[in-house]
């Protein structure tokens, strides 16, 4: 039973085992999870963010549990690090512009950091890489998603700088 839910846990309730493109299939369900939870039910960004900490604390642990006896350290149907990367910069948006904003100012930004996320865990520029390959564990699998949404950020905080 345990080892069930932590399945259902690091693979998104079974997102990860989606055949093709499993971490964009993860990353597109939380940026439309995150949306409703925001937009539609108003839920305060800094709750948001806390259980984002709480789910990369547990995430910490029950990937190692998932990953133990498998060769491969980094497996297609551990999604929970792309919910915890993709959430990092729609967080942090949310946070730096808390209030009222138009529609679809928001979906524009949205679709932006999905795209920017999704470019960033692919081409897994330094140190994303360097996490990816040098850590065989759960932090390695977690940090480089976490690093990959910290470059979305930079590169949303550097277009805010410029354009304003």
């Amino acid at each position: 039973m345990i080892n069930k839910i932590n399945f259902l846990f690091v693979t998104l309730f079974g997102i990860g085992k989606i055949k093709v493109i499993p971490g964009s299939f993860a990353s597109l369900a939380t940026t439309l999870l995150l949306f409703y939870l925001f937009h539609i039910l108003n839920v305060l960004p800094n709750i948001i963010l806390i259980s984002v900490i709480i789910i990369f604390l547990i995430s910490l642990y029950s990937i190692n549990v998932f990953i133990k006896n498998l060769d491969n350290k980094d497996p297609k149907e551990v999604v929970i690090d792309e919910f915890i990367g993709q959430s990092i910069p729609i967080c942090l948006y949310e946070i730096a512009h808390e209030g009222a904003k138009e529609t679809n100012q928001v979906l524009t930004f949205y679709f932006i950091m999905f795209i920017l996320f999704r470019i960033f865990d692919i081409v897994k520029p330094y140190p994303v890489s360097y996490y990816d390959k040098k850590f065989k564990n759960s932090l390695g699998v977690i940090m480089d998603d976490v690093c990959a949404g910290l470059y979305v950020v930079a590169i949303l905080v550097l277009y805010m700088v410029i354009t304003s």
